[in-house]
């Protein structure tokens, strides 16, 4: 009988185990995680907050014991101290469990909280976990935030500022970054955006954090970089994230920023693997590894892993670098690296219906930036993976329809294809 060790189960290892177990009945299945919970999804924490979703909703793959049944798992509820990768041994605070046949770490990521001095731990706030949304939203009820600075002009720190001001808090977001989005949106776009949040009320400060916050006649504030003081009864924190893997020893796996894992999902030691937030995988538009932090992408990089795992031969070459949000009656996708230089491409004007941005290089698109209209994504990331893929030049009757539908000029699609295809 097969063993597999799955450690940490948020989508991912619920996806290796669900492709486990469609290849292999009867093997042994231990999953590592000490938290008590089925897998949620991390994005979802923010809707729960603003009302949107009951806390169940955030579990889209059920309850754990439901999950446990329908997979015929072990639940190891202890914590992992250690991983001897070459032995293929578990390491946890009671006991080493192994040899297994095969590893899978999909321990995640986990929220960066910097230190802010006088920031009281009862007025500081992350966004990452269920424990962390149930915290929040509870502190929101109470009804005594009048004012709050989010730090972190990020897909989360938008939402998270969205229920604030839907509460009628008075909100500022802080950045060290000079615009909006930073890692997506250029910058046209980010200061479209900008100004529709001005609009709403909410406070900006680019180029600027949080260094203190203290008391100031009676009310509490937080010191920006600049020195200006704004109202902060509570401070929210979405600066970023790490990969969960300090139990993992890069003497033994190769780690960057996260482990490194082939187009199997393999580390460099056989027969352990790595999927989701913890792993780097192929970035198809630069040809390196790299985290791709997404919802979608941890399913398939899990259902990957588990089938390899189970005897199969999937494989997943790579993604690309993309955000889709919807926030304050907007849409804002961005596809690719928005640093890459190239020829640009733009249909429509900012703030008056569809804009799309689209920059090209060596016959590829390597970024793309689309402001309200979130529908024609699909077909434009599409787009951008079979260029990259060395697929056709030329988008499809239905799809120039669809996106003409949408409010794109035709005769931008004509230049897109000629851009691509070397002909203009």
């Amino acid at each position: 009988m097969e063993s597999y060790a799955i450690i940490g189960f948020g989508t991912a290892g619920y996806h290796a185990a669900k492709a486990i177990r469609e290849a292999d009945r009867t093997g042994r299945i231990d999953v590592y995680s000490n938290t008590g919970k089925a897998p949620y999804n991390p994005m979802l924490t923010t809707y729960y907050v603003s009302g949107k979703l009951s806390y169940e909703a955030m579990f889209p793959f059920g309850s754990l014991e439901e999950i446990k049944k329908e997979l015929d798992l072990n639940m190891i509820d202890r914590q992992v101290t250690g991983l001897k990768a070459r032995e293929h041994v578990v390491e946890t605070e009671g006991e080493d469990s192994g040899p297994y046949d095969r590893i899978l770490v999909s321990t995640g990521a986990f929220a960066i909280a910097p230190r802010v001095a006088g920031l009281k731990e009862e007025d500081c706030f992350l966004m990452r976990t269920d424990e962390d949304a149930l915290r929040l939203r509870e502190r929101l009820d109470r009804q005594d935030v009048k004012s709050a600075v989010v730090v972190g002009a990020s897909m989360v720190g938008i939402k998270v500022v969205e229920l604030l001001v839907n509460r009628g808090i008075q909100t500022v977001l802080a950045d060290l970054a000079p615009y909006m989005f930073p890692t997506a949106a250029y910058e046209n776009v980010a200061h479209e955006i900008e100004s529709r949040l001005k609009a709403r009320g909410v406070g900006l400060y680019f180029q600027n954090t949080v260094t203190e916050v203290k008391n100031a006649g009676g009310s509490q504030v937080a010191v920006m970089t600049g020195k200006d003081e704004v109202p902060a009864d509570i401070v929210v924190l979405c600066i970023g994230t790490r990969a969960n893997i300090g139990f993992v020893d890069p003497e033994e796996v190769k780690i960057g920023k996260a482990i490194v894992v082939n187009e199997q999902m393999e580390t460099s030691v056989p027969g352990v693997f790595a999927a989701g937030d913890c792993c780097e995988g192929n970035n198809l538009e630069t040809g390196k590894t790299q985290i791709i932090g997404l919802w979608a992408n941890a399913n398939y990089q899990g259902t990957v892993a588990g089938n390899h795992m189970s005897g199969g031969r999937k494989k997943f070459d790579g993604n690309i670098l993309h955000n889709i949000t919807h926030f304050m009656d907007m849409d804002f996708i961005g596809f690719g690296d928005n640093r890459a230089q190239g020829t640009v491409l733009t249909s429509g004007v900012l703030g008056k219906g569809l804009y799309i941005k689209v920059v090209c290089r060596d016959h590829e698109i390597v970024g793309v930036n689309i402001l309200d209209n979130y529908r024609i994504s699909g077909i434009i990331k599409n787009y951008m993976l079979r260029l990259l893929q060395g697929g056709g030049n030329e988008l499809t009757v239905f799809q120039k329809g669809m996106l003409i539908q949408a409010g794109m000029d035709e005769s931008f699609i004509d230049r897109l294809e000629e851009t691509v295809s070397g002909t203009n």
